[in-house]
Order: C-alpha cells, then structure tokens, then sequence
C-alpha cells in the first residue's frame, strides 16, 4: 500500500508491499506523489517492476572488480581473463552507473573502440561486458537489460589461416636456443616443437602433469580442456623424443612455465627472426593441417585435437589447392 505524509514542506511518497523493498520518493506536490506511487504499485501488479537502486548505485568497474574478486579465480583461464577485465576498469565507460551504461553509450564506446582495435578483439571485449552484466543478473541482483543484447555486433571476421613454413619454425626455434639464458627459453623451443607435434592448445601444454604423461602407451591424458572435455592425446614418436630429452623439476608440470609468459617469448622470438602476422595459436593450425594428410579419418583427426564439430575441425585445416589438383589426376 501507499502512504503519503508532508515534511519540510515536501509530500514524501512510501510504497510497501510484501516481497519488494519498501520504496520512498519525495515531491513538491501530494498530488505528484499520488501519481508516483500509483504507477509503482500498477508496475508491482502487473510484475513488470524492477527495482533499479542497486544499478543505480553501483558502477561497471565496481561490478567488474567484484566479479573478479568472486567469480574469475574460479575459471579456467582466470589470469587471461582477469588480465583483460581490469582493462575494461581502466576505461571511462566503467566509470558509468549500471542504469547510466546504455545502449547508446555502449554504442558509442564500440565505434570509438574500433577505430583502435579488430573486430574480433572488440567482439571479445563486448563478451567480456555481456558476462559480467549476466552474473550480476542473475546472483546479485541486477535488476536491468543487458545493453549488449541491443547493440549491432561487428560483423565476425574471417578465421585466421596462418601456416608456418619449416623455414620459419626453424628461425624461430633458432632465436629462442640464441637467448637461452634467460628461464623462460630452457623450454619454449621444445614447447614449440611438441606443439607442432600434438596439436595441443596452449593452455593444455602449459598445464600437462608429468602424472598424466604415460611414455610406454604414449598417451597424453588432459583432465580438463577448453570445451570442458576430456581427452588422451595420442603421441607420436618426435613427441616422445622431446619429452624425454626435457630436464627434470621439482615441479609436476611438464613444461613449468605460464601462459603469458610462454606467448610473450614465442611473440619477441618470432619477431627476432623476421616471420610476421604470427601467434603462438597458429602452432595449432599448422600442426593440424599436417596432421590431416596422416589422419585421412575425421574421426581419428578430431580424436587428436578435441573438436567436437566438424564445421570448428575446418577451421583449423588449411589444405593445399595445388595439392588437391593433383590427387583429381590420380
């Protein structure tokens, strides 16, 4: 119900009702009031009210910064993410109340955004907005629409096709041995080796127990992998001259170095030998597009590398044109 009382010459408005927060504004006018308070009771009746006080008080960045602090620590992948949210803090859109972060302003930051970045990393940044705003939906009360969901996304772009020659592997690998002083480089040659040699993620790589590792059966086995499955990667003989050639720690992993560490020095070291436009992902590509003329067999190809749809297993096999001309002769 509605009460309404004068003070300091103002009419102040209260609605309460069972199951909402009681709810006050104060006007010039009773009659003011009455409108208010009738309006907030017609929205409670018909379920369309949302109660906007804590949008209004809270921040994105204090959203991101609690986010951070409950729900990133639990995820795979947490340090890239954490990485990538306090960004986002340091932007001045985070600055804006949940109820103030509209579309149009979100709008405006995107068009801004892409005259700096790619697509594709602003798509990622909009998932990062999208994910946040959900949570906080759906555990802490965020009473509001997504402005994500109203804004038009850039369009998606074309995966990458990059394939690394033997040539430029080897510049590269050549460069690392060149600096191996420094800790990080004892292992990022034979990382960049064994990932051409089992078509493992980054992340698998970095995070593979030697528990896990069985040299007799040459199986790898990867508990937890980015599409939350399973696998034994099967390992090849170069794979397991590798592994067996790698010194010994105290460590469980295998290769004790961390994903940040391991893309900035494969970045630095690609660049040292001159082959542009390359990423430590491409590794992947090139390793799977070799692993294709082997394992003629999609099944046994995505057996290898975890994909669990043909159309995503396409993605990273980058035939040769010249080639298949010539199998038609046959």
């Amino acid at each position: 119900m509605a009460t309404f009382r004068k003070r300091n010459g103002k009419w102040q408005a209260r609605v309460t009702r069972k199951g909402y927060d009681t709810l006050c504004k104060t006007f010039e006018s009773k009659k003011d009031a009455q409108y208010w308070a009738r309006g907030i009771e017609s929205e409670i009746d018909k379920g369309a009210y949302k109660n906007l006080r804590y949008a209004q008080k809270i921040t994105f960045k204090e959203l991101v910064e609690r986010y951070i602090n409950e729900v990133s620590p639990s995820m795979r992948g947490a340090a890239a993410d954490i990485y990538r949210l306090r960004a986002l803090t340091t932007r001045s859109i985070s600055k804006l109340s949940m109820t103030s972060l509209t579309p149009s302003k979100l709008a405006q930051y995107r068009d801004q955004r892409l005259k700096v970045i790619a697509p594709n990393t602003m798509l990622r940044e909009l998932a990062y907005f999208s994910c946040v705003i959900n949570h906080a939906k759906r555990e802490w009360g965020l009473n509001i629409d997504n402005p994500v969901a109203m804004i038009k996304k850039p369009p998606v772009p074309d995966g990458r096709t990059r394939i690394l020659s033997n040539e430029e592997k080897e510049r590269i690998i050549f460069e690392c041995l060149k600096s191996r002083q420094e800790k990080c480089n004892v292992w990022v040659p034979a990382i960049i080796e064994f990932a051409l040699a089992t078509a493992m993620r980054r992340g698998e790589i970095t995070s593979l127990l030697w528990r896990n590792v069985d040299i007799n059966k040459r199986t790898a086995f990867l508990p937890i992998t980015k599409n939350g499955h399973c696998r034994h990667v099967p390992l090849s003989n170069t794979a397991i001259k590798i592994l067996n050639e790698l010194p010994r720690t105290e460590s469980e992993r295998v290769f004790p170095v961390n994903e940040v560490s391991l893309s900035t020095a494969f970045y630095r070291y690609s660049r040292l030998a001159g082959v542009p436009n390359v990423r430590f992902h491409d590794l992947r590509h090139t390793a799977i597009t070799a692993m294709s003329g082997k394992l003629t067999n999609v099944i046994e190809l995505s057996s290898v590398t975890g994909h669990r749809s043909l159309s995503m297993l396409k993605r990273y096999i980058h035939l040769n044109i010249e080639e298949l001309a010539k199998k038609l002769d046959d």
